[in-house]
């Protein structure tokens, strides 16, 4: 009986063994990408415009923790168009796949930013969003990326193929 418990166990390690990796890294960009875009989608009233929202939160309510204090952005205009567009651009990045490696490092990025921001959110939101950039960079965004169609197009391959950057 235990002997079949454990061929069991042996048969269905070797079945999940055989996911092929491009699946849940497709998932992993997708599933990083959507809270940066919906959060960019905050930031904006028309292209390049940013919302009066943003502007306030930046100039006003947004403090970055650092050593027990709360410190004003420097520049919080600069920094809430920086964070809107990042928050645009790179969730787009991932979903296609495209320069992963850096887009997820700039989702990294922002994450330790805003882990400094908003100090509470680190169990919920920031250290699956750190996790999820981490495997990205150094996995890339595998077989179903633009990283790997504009590799194969060019005649080289592109490390994105989830094999860990050396």
């Amino acid at each position: 009986m235990f002997d079949r418990a454990i061929a069991l166990w042996r048969r269905l390690d070797i079945g999940l063994a055989a996911v092929p990796a491009a699946l849940p890294l497709l998932a992993l960009r997708v599933a990083l990408a959507i809270p940066f875009w919906r959060s960019g989608l905050t930031k904006w009233d028309g292209f390049l415009n940013l919302s009066t929202g943003a502007r306030y939160l930046f100039e006003q309510e947004f403090k970055l923790h650092i050593f027990g204090q709360a410190l004003a952005y420097p520049a919080p205009l600069t920094m809430a168009f920086l964070a809107g567009l990042g928050e645009i651009i790179l969730p787009i990045l991932l979903v296609l796949g495209l320069g992963t490696r850096f887009a997820a490092l700039g989702i990294l990025a922002m994450t330790i930013i805003i882990q400094l921001t908003v100090p509470d959110g680190l169990i919920n939101f920031h250290l699956p969003w750190f996790a999820m950039a981490l495997a990205l960079v150094v996995y890339g965004g595998g077989m179903l990326s633009a990283d790997r169609l504009l590799g194969g197009l060019f005649g080289q391959r592109v490390k994105g193929s989830a094999h860990p950057a050396r």
